[in-house]
């Protein structure tokens, strides 16, 4: 087999956080796996960096990685890639600046990785519609995608005119293939779950991103952001996504992207009310485990006035003949006492239980652990001695552990060219559909702003274990 051309990752934005902390730690994760690939690493961005500043920036972000067992050593692999990488101190609003700069990564297979802001990313965009691009250009971007349903749809229409959508790659790390694939496993090719994956059986489902951290120096971004369009407007729509879709012929990237956007198309806020159907609230002073936090509102860099929320829970209803009825719960929040990262599908009650058993039942439900992946199995069954008492037990599995880091997975599949684990374009619109107007009574404060103490499970009365 002829071994295939270099491709160049050129990352735009690459002086920032998100390069150093993910991206290049997730490369690594991904050559550690598959050394064979052929990658040549070119950063660009305003910051003064010397060549030997920025290879000690990619060295220390690959020594953060640990090889599989069998692995090549990362003093391999880092060498690999350090030997040819190249870092370019340059202004990527500047159009003879940018078009020299893809120049000089040649002709080669061009993947350009967007490590910017969605408006900056979107102003050199239009730059690169007046640059000659080598014929396989692939363009990465981070969400957001846009700031909302019309910046969505303007930013897709500009994509377009750069590159076709089967070139454009919108990153979902959420979306790691593990994710995907035990979602897609566990739905349809299981002979127990498939037959009951519906509103017949299945009560309600809660999508839960609960984590214990807390802003961790980050108000640059997410005082602007908010739990809301950080985790539930993208990352935890697209599980739900995942989540209720139909089945899948193959597992193909178009089919998958298909039956996903069907689902968003058919999402709607639950009752048509964003008031009675979203909660918003943030943290106050609180101790999750040894750490002291501080109130959210006198963190270094927010702004109170901009009353952005650190927990948001909204329902939604998928309105189609599988999930009439059932309200999808979808919840993200920071600096909670408990991690909490999963699915939880809770069955309806049996329509009839024989007279003589006792014992109060919590309703059978089914985890689906995201992070680290396992699945889980309430029962109601018989308890211990007295054979008319029921109780709940519980059948776990561990699944396999992803080969390497989200961004290494997202990466492999963008290097090959494999859309499987992107968002389409028409799904990224549809997402920022789903929550507007929800957005909009937030920002008419038509839903209250709640309080809840760091280290806590949220105010009192909203969805709990």
């Amino acid at each position: 087999m002829a071994t295939p051309p270099q491709t160049t990752l050129l990352i735009l934005g690459a002086g920032g956080d998100l390069t150093h902390r993910l991206l290049l730690p997730g490369l690594a994760s991904l050559l550690a796996v598959e050394p064979e690939r052929s990658v040549r690493v070119v950063g660009a961005d305003r910051v003064d960096l010397s060549s030997a500043a920025w290879k000690a920036r990619v060295k220390d972000s690959f020594a953060s990685v640990k090889p599989p067992a069998g692995s090549p050593s990362m003093t391999k692999v880092t060498a690999a890639v350090t030997r040819h990488t190249a870092y370019v101190q340059t202004d990527v609003l500047d159009e003879a600046a940018l078009r020299a700069l893809v120049e000089d990564c040649g002709d080669g297979p061009l993947v350009i990785f967007f490590a910017l802001p969605p408006q900056v990313s979107m102003k050199v965009c239009r730059l690169l519609r007046h640059v000659d691009l080598p014929d396989t250009t692939r363009l990465a971007l981070e969400k957001p995608f846009g700031t909302d349903h019309a910046s969505a749809v303007a930013f897709n229409t500009l994509l377009h005119k750069v590159v076709p959508e089967e070139d454009i790659f919108r990153i979902d790390h959420f979306l790691g293939v593990a994710t995907v694939f035990n979602l897609v496993g566990l739905r349809f090719a299981n002979r127990m779950l498939a037959p009951i994956w519906s509103a017949e059986h299945i009560e309600r489902v809660e999508i839960v991103y609960d984590e214990d951290l807390a802003l961790e120096g980050r108000a640059g971004y997410y005082d602007g952001a908010g739990a809301l369009k950080d985790m539930l407007q993208s990352h935890l729509l697209q599980v739900l996504a995942l989540f209720a879709m139909e089945s899948i012929a193959t597992l193909d990237a178009r089919e998958l992207q298909d039956q996903k956007a069907q689902v968003l198309r058919a999402t709607r806020i639950w009752g048509g009310s964003p008031k009675r159907s979203s909660r918003r609230a943030r943290y106050t002073a609180g101790t999750i485990g040894r750490r002291k936090v501080p109130d959210y509102a006198k963190e270094e860099g927010v702004d109170p006035k901009r009353h952005t929320e650190t927990l948001a829970q909204v329902t939604l209803e998928v309105d189609n003949s599988r999930w009439a009825g059932v309200p999808f719960v979808v919840r993200s929040g920071k600096a909670l006492g408990t991690p909490r990262k999963q699915i939880v599908a809770h069955f309806r009650d049996v329509p009839h239980l024989p007279t003589g058993f006792v014992g109060a039942s919590d309703g059978d439900r089914l985890t689906i652990d995201l992070k680290p992946g396992a699945v889980s199995l309430s029962l109601t069954m018989n308890a211990e001695g007295d054979p008319v008492d029921l109780e709940q037990k519980t059948l776990s599995a561990t699944l396999a552990a992803p080969r390497m880091q989200p961004y290494g997975e997202v990466l492999a599949q963008i290097l090959d060219g494999n859309q499987l684990l992107t968002v389409r374009g028409d799904a990224a619109e549809d997402c920022w559909r789903v929550m507007e107007p929800v957005i909009k009574a937030w920002s008419d404060g038509r839903v209250p702003l709640e309080t809840y103490a760091a280290g806590s499970d949220g105010p009192d009365g909203w969805l709990t274990r």
